[in-house]
């Protein structure tokens, strides 16, 4: 199931010397660039999804720092180019390495490592039939087949084999208070993202 993680972004200041991009309101984050790989500017990305597609269905990357900065990505904010125009990107193990526009050596795919990659929503690709993408299931209430309202989805586990929903009361954000339940089809009836609804087997007390 593709993953990714939900944040959308509007227009976009540019303090680095670079021009501003105006983002679209569905960018979401999709990954966040290591380190370089080689010396020919190409650079290694984790994507937040074990099937990275977010990644490949767009050519037009968008850029953000660190939240938290570390000691190798302190002058991201006068160094970050806003936008990465890829020529390539392909699997490499457990990552995928790209390359872009002007960035055609090591130390220009170094000056990359910590940035956030951000992609439009409305360039993925189409989901299969009983799949979904893990952005379009956060924040949907779920209900048991009792109408009992057990809450809303905070976020996803990928455990390899499945994803597991994580489900707390509207407003919580205590982990304790959180219920996790197997996305898979013995316990999820059905997934309504018109509804903004999911129906499960599971009861109040589990």
């Amino acid at each position: 199931m593709p993953m990714t993680a939900s944040q959308t972004g509007m227009a976009v200041q540019s303090d680095s010397g670079f021009d501003a991009v105006a983002w679209p309101d569905d960018a979401i984050e999709v990954g966040l660039i290591v380190d370089a790989w080689g010396v020919k500017g190409w650079f290694k990305v984790k994507a937040y999804s074990s099937d990275p597609q977010a990644l490949f269905s767009s050519r037009r990357w968008l850029l953000k720092a660190p939240e938290v900065p570390g000691p190798r990505t302190l002058g991201h904010t006068l160094q970050l180019p806003p936008l990465l125009k890829i020529t390539a990107a392909k699997e490499h193990g457990d990552v995928v390495v790209a390359q872009a526009q002007d960035v055609v050596d090591r130390a220009g795919a170094e000056a990359l490592r910590g940035a956030r990659v951000f992609v439009s929503r409305g360039s993925f690709p189409s989901a299969g039939p009983d799949e979904y993408y893990w952005v379009d299931l956060v924040g949907l209430s779920v209900f048991n087949r009792q109408g009992e309202f057990l809450g809303d989805v905070v976020g996803l586990i990928d455990t390899g084999p499945h994803s597991v929903l994580r489900i707390a009361p509207t407003g919580v954000t205590d982990e304790a208070a959180q219920r996790l339940i197997p996305f898979v089809a013995a316990f999820v009836d059905s997934v309504s993202l018109t509804d903004r609804r999911i129906t499960v087997d599971w009861g109040l007390d589990y």
